[in-house]
């Protein structure tokens, strides 16, 4: 099947305005088409989109099966791990706001999603929180809410620092400007979500204290910046993408991807000389 393609409503990335997303991120700490899917395939859309949601609810899900096998090793050496005082208050911060869920009746919430999308389409007008509009964006129907559960806000606020503080390499994925793509691409924002549960699975953050090696290293990230796993995401997404372009993926194989990218991101954060976010191989990606 063959996607027909339409003028795109919104700029191109290339004519957006470019900015040292460098300078913005770390300032503020101290301070050209869309495809469209035909109308007759919307339930073979359904029937993939539902990958990613499988990733995210009951414990048989591939995402689990996946996490678990690697995620579930123990190393005794590890437990002895004794956290700082400003690790642990982090971690504690961080572990809060992962058991907060997302409730499309909260204004808090419903004001993050509507800037969510002025970030991602800044020059076009949406039409209500319930919209035909919010599929462009990649999400799985006309209400995001429904894409939320099983991760909860923090997905939403991951997707928002990335676009708030790197925002050409966010609209470079959101429009999937780079390298030669499969016809069936991945949507970018449910996408996003599964990013996210990837890293708190991988770093064992619903534990009371991380047990793994890649885990007690991002601590150690935490202490040095409050912000680390927020812009470990970013890396993490781009990392994913790249990992996408260099196994010429389709829709179907997001699997093997996200494995693969979470593979590579355990090899980064077990590296002896990785002390901040920024020493992170991968984290170069958001400068390409």
């Amino acid at each position: 099947m063959r996607l027909r393609k339409r003028r795109q409503c919104f700029p191109s990335c290339s004519s957006l305005h470019r900015v040292d997303e460098d300078e913005v991120y770390w300032s503020r700490k101290k301070g050209g088409e869309e495809l469209e899917w035909p109308h007759n395939s919307t339930h073979l859309l359904s029937q993939l989109a539902q990958c990613f949601t499988n990733a995210m609810v009951g414990p048989k899900s591939w995402l689990g099966g996946l996490f678990n096998r690697f995620g579930n090793r123990r190393n005794e050496k590890f437990l002895g791990y004794t956290l700082t005082p400003i690790q642990e208050q982090r971690l504690h911060r961080l572990q809060e706001r992962l058991h907060i869920p997302f409730d499309e009746t909260r204004p808090d919430h419903q004001k993050a999603l509507i800037k969510l999308w002025h970030i991602a389409f800044p020059n076009v007008v949406l039409t209500g929180l319930i919209s035909e509009q919010w599929k462009d964006m990649g999400w799985q129907g006309p209400n995001p809410s429904t894409d939320f559960r099983g991760c909860g806000f923090i997905s939403l606020e991951n997707l928002l620092f990335f676009g708030q503080n790197f925002p050409a390499s966010f609209h470079r994925l959101l429009l999937k400007e780079d390298g030669d793509r499969a016809t069936w691409e991945y949507p970018f924002a449910v996408a996003g979500i599964n990013v996210s549960f990837m890293l708190i699975q991988m770093l064992d953050l619903y534990s009371e204290k991380p047990k793994n090696l890649p885990g007690l290293n991002f601590l150690k990230l935490l202490g040095e910046d409050e912000e680390a796993f927020d812009v470990l995401y970013c890396v993490a997404f781009e990392l994913m993408d790249a990992q996408w372009l260099a196994m010429h993926a389709s829709y179907m194989e997001f699997n093997e991807v996200l494995q693969v990218t979470r593979t590579q991101l355990q090899r980064e954060l077990s590296l002896d000389d990785v002390h901040r976010i920024q020493d992170l191989p991968a984290y170069n990606l958001l400068y390409k």
